[in-house]
């Protein structure tokens, strides 16, 4: 037996019951890792990939970069410290870390019996083979630029491996001794990529017309006209308003409206444009120092506002003014770099190399920030008043107003009448302008780093604004850097953090496109967040992302045009077992649509779809007394009685304290925070909203009458034709049967109960056509649902 195994096994012999347990583990450890013989693994562990989540897991929290809370001066986030009192490279029996993990006396075992940690075999394992290589440190992988590799030999899957993207994952496939899974049919892939890009479903035209020619080229076609879409932006909006955390209430206390909705109609314009992403980025931190004149950069300056607020009288100014600081660290640091400086409030990060000075050094940025007036303006109105604001006309009041005003200089004094009207008409436009917030840059406050987060604790010291230290330091002119400064910074792939910007968005573009992530933490880089599988691809798309001038656009069509994307989902038993998460993208993944998109899904099959772009927030039906616990004001709410009823769900009005029932069903965020990856729920909850909320029996009823209208007049052909505009496919025979059968059950029960038909077909706004057999509308509107209500309707595969 080698001297180290030996080591590891003479640590602490007191009973045979311990020996007997420490002699197991440690004798897995040696035959695993080749021990016995002195020989390690051909492939040592990483630190990146393997050991530092553990360290990170079980140890920083006293062993980490919070010098306040650090226990025996022992940092294991550092290499210096850990080798000077933990780790003998390539001795066991010499390093006190494994001597304390492997410890059964409670007052030396690490991690403590009272911390609720411990290590599994794998995971002391890891570590043994580790420090047994060597115990080799690397720099934190998402704090080092990414780095350009050579693209790798794809192996036996050459012929497969179309991409470069294709070769990176067939590299590690073959590691793994896995197959991609084959190309997904015609059908598949038109549908996946118009729930990616577009949100919405694909007509049955176009569907017939790829799978008749599901050539690279029409392939290639398709893609492009999805990304030319404007619902392209409508779709990638909807994402990005959970990260920024767009509402349209302010959240605290009475959670009253504000005037932000122009703010959502720019992001939707700004993806349709394909704005680089650092324009985008700057836009929004910053547009008003860019160009105070330019109305589009005041509305996307908005975003600065879109913290949550208190209107309540009684409020203390500081202790808000410090709440909405904290607010904008968490979000910046959550939506551009991946990392939750939130943490590093009250004391230094335990994780990462935050420390409580970076938070307020961040939060300085955010000093010259106009959010103060409403401790004296704001009201318990609707909307509450939050200045500074500006009015927004649409273009058609625009040209009027341009119209009036020409009209107004061509008057004479003796046109007072028409002058008159006319000046009306004028006010009457201004009246109806949608307002939003903007920002507005005033003298500074002065930001001090406040001990545990304590607002009336003023005894720390004034800071700057400045970035997180150990990032570097962020170019300005001036006096102070400005939060355009930051936004540069950002971006900057040389002299700020751009490559870790790009990394974090272009593993957010992945997980729209696989669900999930080249890392699965979309919101935490940091040490309790996971390594890529991919590391290499990330860096690869990264510094794409980063030389296509930070287009979204043709680093998302790089992604939909590798064979990766392209595979079926269907995933053999053996696959699902080696790779349950998909983090081997061996297969494509099949999963839910977002709340938003299974409401567009049924709008537009039933023909009810209102696709116009932009405006106020939508209302749809909601349950009566559902704001009864709303207060300053008591409030009713008001469901839309027009065409905005079927707007798409990215436009609907977004409650923060009372989420409309529909999107909280289907998973959606209450945007309080940013919220980079949404829950997956699989309730009762979700099939009773489909089957008795209004919006989805009238879609149903509507759906019915496309079918009586639309299809011919055999009931099989006509389910045939439902199936057709709602799954892109046939029903197969068990499938017809069960459908026939409810539909002649269908119609015993409304043939007898024409009351029962009447109140069916009265659901919603939308009337019905005049039809002299109500009872088989009814019956029809009852397939129409199940249909809709299938999980495949709402499934993306």
């Amino acid at each position: 037996m080698s001297g180290s195994c030996y080591g590891v096994l003479s640590i602490h012999m007191e009973s045979s019951t311990s020996f007997l347990t420490k002699f197991l583990i440690c004798f897995s450890i040696c035959i695993a890792g080749n021990l016995l013989t002195g020989e390690l693994s051909a492939d040592p562990p990483s630190y990146n990939r393997d050991i530092r989540p553990i360290l990170s897991d079980k140890c920083f929290f006293c062993h980490g970069p919070d010098e306040e809370d650090r226990q025996a001066d022992l940092r294991l986030d550092d290499e210096a410290s850990a080798k000077e009192y933990a780790i003998v490279a390539g001795n066991l029996d010499e390093s006190l870390l494994i001597q304390r993990i492997l410890s059964d006396d409670e007052f030396e075992q690490m991690p403590p019996p009272d911390s609720g940690k411990s290590l599994t075999e794998s995971e002391i394992q890891l570590l043994s083979e580790w420090i047994q290589s060597g115990a080799e440190y690397e720099p934190y992988w998402a704090y080092v630029p990414p780095r350009s590799t050579p693209v790798p030999d794809p192996g036996a899957h050459a012929d497969w491996a179309t991409t470069d993207i294709d070769r990176f994952i067939a590299a590690r496939m073959n590691e793994e001794s896995l197959s991609p899974s084959p190309q997904a049919d015609p059908v598949t892939l038109v549908r996946r990529l118009y729930f990616d890009l577009i949100g919405l479903p694909p007509s049955p035209e176009i569907v017939d017309q790829f799978a008749k020619s599901p050539t690279p080229e029409s392939y290639e076609m398709l893609v492009d006209d999805l990304l030319a879409s404007r619902h392209f932006g409508e779709r990638m909006a909807a994402y990005w308003l959970d990260l920024v955390r767009f509402a349209d209430t302010v959240g605290y206390h009475g959670d009253q409206d504000h005037n932000i909705s122009p703010y959502r109609d720019w992001v939707i314009s700004a993806f349709n444009a394909d704005v680089p992403f650092d324009e985008f980025t700057k836009s929004q931190l910053a547009g008003d120092l860019i160009n105070d004149e330019d109305l589009n950069q005041l509305i996307a300056s908005g975003y600065n506002r879109l913290l949550q607020t208190s209107h309540e009288g009684g409020l203390q100014p500081k202790e808000y003014l410090a709440i909405y600081a904290a607010d904008r660290v968490r979000n910046v640091s959550a939506v551009w770099m991946g990392a939750t400086v939130g943490c590093a409030q009250c004391h230094n990060h335990k994780y990462d190399p935050y420390t409580i000075e970076d938070f307020y050094s961040l939060a300085a940025f955010f000093a010259d920030v106009d959010e103060a007036q409403h401790f004296k303006l704001g009201s318990n109105a609707l909307p509450t008043r939050r200045p500074p604001e500006i009015p927004i006309f649409s273009p058609e009041q625009k040209e009027r107003l341009s119209e009036i005003d020409e009209a107004l200089t061509q008057l004479t004094e003796e046109d007072s009448e028409e002058r008159a009207d006319l000046e009306k008409e004028k006010k009457t436009i201004e009246k109806n302008a949608r307002w939003t917030m903007i920002t507005k840059s005033i003298e500074p406050r002065t930001m001090r780093v406040l001990p545990r987060g304590n607002w009336l604790d003023d005894s720390g010291p004034i800071v700057e604004a400045a970035v997180p230290r150990f990032l570097g330091q962020v170019n300005h002119q001036g006096d102070r850097a400005t939060r355009l400064d930051l936004a540069d910074w950002l971006t900057d792939p040389e002299d700020g953090v751009g490559g870790l910007t790009a990394r974090v968005q272009v593993n957010r573009f992945w997980y729209l496109l696989f669900g999930t992530g080249l890392s699965r933490s979309l919101d935490d880089f940091g040490g309790q967040g996971e390594p890529p599988s991919h590391p290499e691809l990330l860096d690869y798309l990264a510094l794409q992302f980063i030389n296509s001038d930070w287009s979204i656009k043709k680093t998302i069509k790089q992604i939909v045009m590798s064979q990766a994307y392209r595979q079926s989902s269907v995933a053999s038993e053996s696959l699902r077992t080696k790779d349950p998460g998909n983090q081997l993208f061996a297969r494509q993944s099949s999963f839910r649509l977002p709340a938003e998109m299974v409401r567009d899904n049924a709008l537009v099959v039933s023909g009810l779809l209102n696709d116009d772009f932009g405006g106020s927030s939508a209302k749809p039906y909601q349950p009566v007394g559902y704001y009864r616990h709303l207060n300053f004001p008591p409030r009713e709410y008001e469901s839309d009685k027009d065409g905005k009823q079927y707007r798409r769900g990215v436009y609907m009005h977004w409650q923060r304290q009372f989420l409309h029932p529909m999107l909280k069903a289907f998973d959606a965020p209450s945007r309080e925070e940013c919220t980079a990856q949404r829950p997956r729920s699989n309730t009762p909850l979700a099939a009773l909203v489909l089957m008795n909320d209004p919006t989805f029996v009238e879609a149903g009823r509507a759906f019915a009458e496309r079918i009586l209208t639309e299809a011919d007049q055999a009931d099989s052909d006509r389910i045939q034709f439902a199936f057709s505009e709602c799954l892109s496919r046939n029903p197969d025979p068990v499938e017809q049967k069960i459908l026939l059968d409810l539909l002649k059950r269908s119609r015993t029960v409304y043939q007898e109960d024409q009351t029962a038909a009447e109140q069916l077909l009265e659901v919603g706004l939308d009337p019905v056509e005049d039809i002299s057999n109500k009872a088989e509308l009814a019956a029809w509107t009852t397939v129409a649902r199940a249909i809709l209500n299938l999980n495949e309707t709402i499934t993306r595969n």
